[in-house]
């Protein structure tokens, strides 16, 4: 069984000199996680380049520090340690588990993917036919496309704006692959760096020797660039995507939520947690169990720009969609209602039985902290968390919920072969 961290022991909290924030906290096991996150994300991608930095993740793996592709991988293999990541609409992450022994050498390889990349141009044109394939597996897929439009209608990208922004999935766009150049996504690596990157570290170290391992590898890193796109928000928007041939219509609704350092951050979580937490919460009943509109019906927060938003989804048989539309919508405008105190005690539970599950591994737990830091500005221990959530009371959440109605100013999209949004009475206009 995993050890947790003494409740006397809580996170440390550095900065390199040259910038990059260092979080880190010792739990006694023979392994290690760290999660580096680089705040350069899919929105980053230079306008009328969708997919450079999608491109250019996968092309830094392919050879680091005179290691071609093969050599590299072996390197990470022969260290035993897992690793993952990604690039999201914000941020590229690189995660890395394993044993305690291997920390040293797999921060100074990923230093290396990170500051000595091979890119070899003959790699190049096979990574963009690969981002193409993405593209056309999501063609295939209504709910990601749906989702894709969702954030084109919701987060359109401001004229003027030289970056691409939130209209796109990290594999890009047809026409944005066509432009890639291998010179043009070599010159975006120079934002990968120190500024605004934060590395969120566990294990069984001394903290003076956690800060001078990670200042031994990763403090040479170039300076990098720290520059947030904005996600202005469009609210009343709405949008149908033809889709003749699909047996269900797909139904999206975008609302304003709560920032992260808002003082009802977790009264918002608890809210959504009460709308859509499993088979009890409300979602799930009305559209589901009560009537059978629908299969899957989910609500969740987005982060984006360091606005929080609601997202709820419901997919439906095309003649059922008006009313399963009708009934997410009628849902959300009852929150402002507010929770019954057995909503309040199921959700608030289910948020903090979340928080302590998350914590348990140490991949999970690395991750919490490089995004505590990201979108909070501090770590936050399990156990101080977990004390805010028990001191949240009903009073406080429906306090908040009065005043939050997400359908007031939500944007709707639907896929499917016909529109089910309800569409004004032009003779009553």
């Amino acid at each position: 069984m995993p050890v947790r961290p003494p409740p006397s022991s809580p996170a440390h909290l550095w900065t390199l000199p040259g910038g990059l924030t260092v979080v880190f906290e010792r739990r006694l096991t023979p392994g290690f996680a760290f999660d580096l996150r680089v705040p350069v994300g899919s929105a980053h991608d230079p306008a009328e380049a969708e997919g450079t930095g999608g491109v250019l993740e996968e092309w830094l793996f392919k050879g680091a520090a005179g290691m071609d592709a093969r050599a590299l991988q072996d390197a990470f293999d022969d260290l035993g340690v897992r690793r993952g990541g990604g690039v999201g609409p914000e941020a590229t992450r690189i995660g890395v588990s394993g044993l305690r022994a291997d920390l040293q050498a797999a921060l100074a390889l990923t230093a290396d993917v990170l500051n000595r990349p091979e890119l070899p141009g003959d790699e190049f044109e096979i990574l963009t036919d690969l981002a193409r394939q993405d593209l056309e597996g999501l063609e295939d897929s209504p709910a990601d496309r749906l989702a894709t439009r969702a954030r084109q209608v919701a987060f359109p990208r401001p004229q003027a704006s030289p970056y691409a922004g939130y209209a796109h999935p990290a594999s890009g766009t047809t026409d944005g692959l066509d432009a890639l150049t291998p010179q043009g996504v070599r010159e975006h690596l120079s934002r990968y760096g120190q500024a605004g990157s934060v590395l969120g570290l566990v294990a069984d170290l001394e903290p003076g020797d956690a800060l001078a391992l990670v200042e031994g590898t990763l403090g040479g890193l170039r300076p990098g660039l720290d520059e947030p796109v904005p996600a202005p928000f469009q609210p009343h928007a709405q949008a149908h995507e033809p889709h003749p041939d699909g047996e269900q219509t797909h139904l999206s609704l975008t609302a304003p939520g709560v920032r992260p350092r808002d003082a009802h951050w977790l009264a918002w979580q608890v809210a959504l947690t009460a709308l859509s937490g499993g088979s009890a919460s409300r979602l799930f009943h009305a559209v589901r169990e009560e009537r059978g509109l629908a299969y899957a019906v989910s609500a969740s927060p987005i982060l984006l720009g360091g606005h929080g938003y609601l997202s709820a989804y419901a997919a439906s048989t095309p003649d059922r969609a008006p009313e399963t539309l009708q009934v997410l919508r009628a849902e959300l405008a009852r929150l402002p209602q507010g929770l019954t105190p057995a909503e309040f005690e199921r959700a608030r539970t289910g948020l903090a039985t979340s928080v302590i599950f998350g914590a348990e591994s140490l991949r999970g737990r690395a991750h919490a902290l490089t995004r505590d830091v990201a979108l909070f500005g501090h770590p936050r221990s399990v156990q101080t968390l977990r004390e805010s959530i028990q001191a949240l009371t009903l009073t406080h959440v429906n306090d908040f919920l009065s005043t939050y109605d997400p359908t007031r100013d939500a944007t709707t999209v639907t896929l499917g072969p016909s529109d089910p949004t309800p569409h004004p009475d032009p003779t009553h206009a």
